[in-house]
């Protein structure tokens, strides 16, 4: 039973994103046949364009671009908390059909620190494991296999079981993702896997991505009197995103 690491990867994501994003918005303001205005748009920089449309905050044309990322190594307590962003689309792997003969966990840093700790929780990890292969036994004397066995035995499994998952979201909602769940406030494994997204992106499209990060790192923190008072330490560690 080893304990899981944090990985995500871009699948997949709209060809071009800031010329489509650049078109959409053109469109909204010429005369010109869609075919027209998509020569125009590829045979210019826009740069700048989608900059200012982001700097304004003109944000429909934005969502016309998807991104698509495979992450594994997340615990399910941190899947519940991403799956609560409703504009997006998820694919969870099943813990009906996909039997946990010997299932990975996330440890958190703060028990990890602590020997005894780690002892004590690898240890209830285990025990875990061994409740859910009875299960799965005991059902199975009784001839109830498959994914009728595996349905009810995971009620046996922690919210530290590993999963994985395929998300997809829009330019815009990622943005609000990033503003939210990059944030010092956000739960640390959610922050975690919210930075490697925003680092995967950076590339794919830099203008498009380039402020972004939590709240903070455009101006004045949004968390008010919650706060964790470390804006100038926040915005210099994704500026070296950029």
């Amino acid at each position: 039973m080893p304990e899981a690491k944090l990985k995500v990867l871009l699948l997949e994501h709209t060809p071009n994103p800031e010329n489509v994003v650049a078109m959409s918005a053109k469109l909204c303001y010429s005369a010109s046949d869609v075919e027209g205005l998509k020569g125009k748009i590829e045979a210019k920089d826009q740069k700048a364009f989608v900059e200012k449309l982001v700097s304004i905050g003109h944000m429909s044309p934005i969502e016309h671009v998807s991104f698509t990322f495979g992450i594994e190594g997340i615990s399910r307590a941190c899947s519940h908390q991403l799956v609560r962003h409703r504009v997006a689309s998820y694919s969870q792997q099943s813990q009906r059909y996909v039997r946990e003969t010997e299932f990975d966990y996330v440890i958190p840093e703060t028990i990890k620190a602590d020997p005894k700790l780690t002892k004590a929780f690898e240890k209830n990890m285990k025990q875990a494991q061994k409740a859910y292969d009875e299960a799965i036994k005991a059902l199975g004397e009784r001839g109830i296999t498959g994914e009728n066995a595996s349905q009810d035995a995971r009620f046996l499994l922690p919210n530290a079981a590993e999963t994985k998952i395929v998300v997809t979201m829009n330019a815009r909602e990622l943005l609000h993702f990033f503003r939210v769940r990059c944030c010092n406030r956000a739960q640390w494994e959610i922050r975690a896997m919210a930075y490697e997204m925003l680092r995967s992106v950076k590339g794919a499209a830099p203008v498009i991505f380039k402020d972004a990060g939590p709240g903070c790192v455009k101006g004045k923190c949004p968390e008010g009197k919650m706060t964790c008072g470390k804006s100038a330490e926040v915005r210099a560690k994704f500026k070296k995103l950029s």
